[in-house]
């Protein structure tokens, strides 16, 4: 798997990109600021470990499986200013600092627990998703808003 975020190869590189970002750090394109593209970032972690934020109803997931869950999970890098779902939608400030270290920790923890604790896991909005399918998700969501403020 290319760009396996279960893989420690993938995650230093991530990791070090991450730590390239600053306070002062904007974006290439989009309206987010930096600790607004961290908070946004974290929601796709939260939505695979917390059960914090409200699950589509059945019409919406069946739409989010059918047209969105393969551009999402097809190893493929993102087009700039896609559309975002409304709880990826962070308009109110955030703390750069919090949301850089809630990041980092997702990170890790999703290496942690590794291929085989994402293999068949349900998703949010996408239903049962194997490994590969999880990895594509975080990587290229991450990959497309580190690519958003400058950090290849």
């Amino acid at each position: 798997m290319k760009n396996n975020v279960f893989e420690d190869e993938t995650v230093t590189i991530m990791v070090n990109r991450i730590n390239k970002l600053t306070h002062e750090t904007t974006p290439e394109w989009g309206k987010m600021n930096v600790g607004q593209m961290l908070a946004h970032c974290n929601v796709a972690y939260e939505m695979a470990y917390n059960n914090t934020l409200k699950r589509p109803n059945a019409f919406t997931r069946l739409m989010l499986k059918t047209f969105v869950k393969p551009m999402v999970v097809n190893g493929k890098p993102y087009k700039k200013n896609s559309r975002t779902a409304p709880q990826f939608l962070i308009t109110d400030e955030r703390d750069f600092d919090n949301e850089k270290a809630k990041l980092l920790d997702f990170i890790i923890k999703t290496k942690s627990l590794g291929e085989t604790h994402f293999e068949q896991k349900e998703s949010h909005g996408f239903g049962k998703l194997n490994a590969q399918e999880w990895s594509n998700s975080f990587y290229y969501h991450l990959n497309h808003h580190l690519e958003q403020f400058g950090v290849k």
